[in-house]
């Protein structure tokens, strides 16, 4: 990703705090400097055979997860908290949409990332292939071969995966929190390239429905539009 790009994107899961985000503070924030020194000197775990199969478990997960619709609560770095519903369709396709004060609605279409700002009427692109987003939404997807692997740890209630990109196409860290019993995805933290710390959880979880195709239609530029065309 492009440096100009690569900056947008960060200040994207600053301001939009998505799956993704954190809080409307990058420049006022509070940046956690041991967790953004950690994360600038991570090393990929070595991993035991029970930690393996931990990490199997949580990516066979991701790959038998077609569909799945539910509610979130999210933490921003200041403890700022939003909420909203999500609706995921496999592949490629993810709508965020924040309830009100919380003027952000994303979608992505299977090629594009868009964060529409509803107040000021105000849309930024991103292609999904260059972002993290796509190691979620991907058919299929190795974590063990395609992320970085920090971190695994294991309870009877969940697994706990700290993962990096391996190609750093944004620079940070994703926890991902696996319900042990239950069997579907609990929560994820995401600590930035500021060290800013972000946390998702999810509830209300419905798991193989139909989801409407019309929620990830997106509206694309006319410059993207033309792009696109030659």
């Amino acid at each position: 990703m492009v440096p100009k790009i690569q900056r947008q994107f960060a200040r994207f899961l600053t301001v939009a705090s998505v799956i993704v985000a954190a809080a409307v503070m990058l420049n006022g924030g509070i940046a956690n400097v041991g967790v953004q020194a950690q994360a600038a000197t991570s090393k990929e775990a070595s991993l035991k055979p029970k930690e393996e199969d931990a990490v199997r478990e949580v990516g066979s997960y991701f790959n038998t997860l077609k569909s799945l619709q539910g509610e979130f609560v999210q933490v921003g770095p200041r403890g700022h908290i939003s909420s909203g519903t999500f609706y995921l369709s496999k592949p490629g396709r993810l709508r965020f949409e924040y309830s009100p004060p919380n003027p952000f609605l994303i979608v992505t279409d299977g090629t594009w990332l868009v964060v529409n700002n509803r107040k000021k009427n105000k849309a930024d692109y991103y292609p999904l292939s260059q972002t993290p987003l796509r190691l979620v939404l991907s058919e299929k997807v190795n974590l063990l071969t395609e992320a970085k692997i920090l971190h695994v740890r294991e309870s009877k209630e969940t697994i706990s995966l700290t993962l990096e990109d391996r190609d750093q196409l944004v620079p940070g860290q994703l926890t991902v929190v696996y319900d042990n019993k239950k069997k579907h995805l609990k929560q994820w933290v995401i600590i930035d390239g500021q060290g800013l710390r972000t946390t998702i959880s999810l509830k209300s979880l419905q798991n193989g429905i139909d989801v409407d195709p019309s929620l990830f239609v997106v509206k694309l530029r006319k410059e993207i539009k033309d792009r696109e065309g030659k």
